[in-house]
């Protein structure tokens, strides 16, 4: 019997077809070939920011700011409760390694937070027995 050889095709450049596939889709991605367009306007990591995302939270979910995703003004105490606790938090775990203006930064927003959220506790408990005597 007459064996038969079996030819195998091995495609050498695949590794250069991926590369060159990739470079295609990032150029696409990034029209500018810069920095991906969804992360060009984000400021800088800091411990302002970082603080500053918090209170936006605490403030959206006070009925303080419109929520950005639905533009609506929705009052969440459970979720305000929580973004003031984790300010709370990095309060005490951070204390002693801060700049003073940051711990007056930190200190200061969480007063002004806890007392929003506590007028409007007593605003919305004051609409509520309102109600019932009606």
């Amino acid at each position: 019997m007459m064996s038969e050889e079996k030819k195998i095709f091995v495609d050498e450049n695949w590794k250069d077809q991926v590369e060159a596939e990739k470079a295609s889709y990032d150029k696409q991605a990034k029209p500018d070939g810069g920095e991906d367009p969804q992360t060009q306007d984000l400021p800088p990591a800091s411990f302002e920011m970082l603080v500053s995302t918090f209170a936006s939270e605490s403030l959206i979910a006070l009925g303080q700011v419109p929520n950005p995703v639905n533009n609506e003004y929705t009052i969440s105490f459970e979720h305000a409760r929580y973004t003031i606790d984790m300010l709370q938090v990095l309060e005490d775990k951070t204390k002693g390694n801060l700049t003073t203006d940051e711990a007056a930064m930190l200190e200061g927003l969480l007063h002004q937070l806890r007392m929003a959220f506590v007028a409007l506790q007593n605003q919305v408990g004051e609409q509520t027995k309102s109600k019932l005597e009606l």
